[in-house]
């Protein structure tokens, strides 16, 4: 199996990562997630979840019917998903231990975020075009490259030199390479709206759209506020769906999804 790199595999053995989802801020870019695959993804799918770590996302997809598989290369994230009820396995996006055109989904929302190399990128979107069905879908998530600078100067850690200059460096080269003492988050590539069309086209797969999901709205100060409010938390959800293929707002967003087709026989 393909090795994790290991500063990336001890930040997610934090288990922060299923708690980030289901509080805080962190539920919009879930909430937000899953309204996006409920429109796109047909009935009564077979989904294999790649990098789906705990479950949160294949739980919700379980639920609404689907036939869900999930493969991810933390161990504390399958054992989580396993307690969850869900069929999950220790695996890598880059080599899925599934035949060709076994899966009506394939979801990417996570991978993309750990492969620097543009050439592992697109092993792990050809890996998922292979398990594919044809006329099947591929849904990839990637981080937005200015996310990290509209992090940070909304929690004000933007004006530490040492946050700036990795920032700036991240802005330039795509990669977000943190220091361990104060890292925010692990290794990472950060795409352009553009950059990750491109990877999923050569890929051989034929995008169908890209949904901000997030939008403007994890700017907003009050935003977990907003969230505890339900008739306020719909209006969010409102404004930012209104907003989320407008292609001069996608690289607002701190995340990004991607849906391609599969149309090959």
């Amino acid at each position: 199996m393909n090795e994790v790199a290991s500063e990336v595999l001890a930040y997610y053995e934090r288990g922060d990562e299923d708690l980030r989802l289901r509080s805080g801020a962190g539920r919009l870019e879930f909430w937000r997630t899953q309204a996006v695959l409920r429109r796109v993804l047909p009935p009564r799918a077979r989904v294999l979840d790649v990098g789906g770590g705990s479950g949160v996302h294949a739980q919700c997809l379980a639920q609404d019917g689907h036939q869900v598989e999930l493969i991810d290369p933390v161990p504390l994230h399958v054992s989580q998903a396993a307690a969850a009820g869900l069929s999950a396995r220790l695996g890598h996006a880059l080599e899925l231990p599934f035949d060709a055109g076994t899966f009506d989904v394939v979801l990417l929302l996570g991978p993309l975020y750990h492969l620097i190399d543009r050439g592992q990128r697109r092993r792990a979107l050809a890996e998922a075009r292979r398990v594919t069905r044809p006329d099947g879908l591929v849904v990839a998530a990637t981080i937005n490259r200015y996310a990290p600078v509209h992090d940070t100067l909304r929690s004000a850690r933007y004006f530490e030199p040492a946050v700036r200059a990795r920032n700036d460096a991240t802005v330039r080269s795509g990669e977000h390479r943190p220091a361990v003492a104060d890292a925010l988050f692990t290794t990472a590539y950060f795409h352009e709206p553009a950059e990750i069309l491109a990877e999923v086209q050569d890929a051989g797969l034929d995008v169908t759209g890209q949904y901000g999901v997030e939008g403007a709205a994890w700017l907003l100060g009050d935003i977990d506020a907003w969230l505890d409010d339900p008739v306020r938390r719909a209006d969010v959800l409102h404004a930012v769906q209104l907003t989320e293929s407008a292609p001069s707002l996608l690289g607002a967003s701190a995340h990004l999804l991607t849906v391609a087709r599969r149309t090959d026989p």
